[in-house]
């Protein structure tokens, strides 16, 4: 656990010593903020349109600092030395929950401005976080391992979108119809069966990173 944190806190220090992340990431919210405000102008668009739209944007700033978590050790040429330190297990759960702070910070600037530009209107708050932090969960887990596993490709960039599409897919289908239903104040029994697959699908999504993980970090 000790070399979990260890992993953890060379990250955040990293991340505040260079900022890259950080300020590419806030540089595309404002910038996908700013286009949906202009697009959507004065016009009175549907809740369903707007879940949509914000967790598209979401997904996309999301995307580019998760993309890097393991790029950047690469770049650096850490990762020879991340591996003495701590076991592929270890590594992998710093890396993890580095990406759900990063992404959990970034998702409440998100939302929060979004309602401010859209007045996006959620009737039941505590389902509608439940449902975003389990879908911010299952994003991140799924993420993390697809930038293990392209940091070792030649073409990293044009292979994340590619891996990612298919293995997100079904966890963004399920996320904006729960989201959708817990903005409009839905009873959270008439979602269960969407939390459940939210739950199953980042259970399996870790479980799986964590064997494969060890394969892909040592290769």
């Amino acid at each position: 656990m000790n070399n979990v944190r260890i992993v953890f806190l060379k990250d955040v220090r990293s991340e505040l010593r260079t900022r890259y992340v950080i300020n590419s990431l806030l540089m595309f919210v404002l910038v996908t903020i700013s286009i949906i405000r202009f697009a959507i102008g004065d016009e009175k668009i549907e809740d369903e349109i707007l879940t949509g739209l914000l967790w598209i944007s979401i997904f996309f700033s999301a995307s580019g600092g998760l993309a890097r978590t393991f790029v950047k050790e690469e770049e650096k040429e850490t990762s020879a030395a991340l591996k003495l330190s701590a076991s592929p297990t270890e590594i992998f759960a710093g890396k993890l929950i580095f990406n759900l702070v990063l992404t959990f910070i970034l998702n409440f600037l998100i939302l929060i401005l979004f309602i401010l530009i859209t007045e996006y209107n959620i009737k039941n708050p505590v389902l509608f976080i439940s449902v975003l932090s389990l879908g911010n969960v299952g994003l991140v887990a799924a993420s993390t391992i697809i930038a293990a596993i392209i940091s070792k490709a030649n073409s990293k960039g044009t292979l994340y979108p590619v891996l990612s599409f298919p293995v997100l897919l079904p966890l963004l289908l399920t996320v904006i119809n729960a989201t959708k239903l817990a903005s409009a104040g839905i009873n959270p029994g008439e979602i269960m069966g969407e939390i459940q697959i939210l739950v199953s699908y980042t259970v399996v999504v870790i479980t799986a990173s964590v064997l494969l993980f060890p394969f892909v970090w040592e290769d």
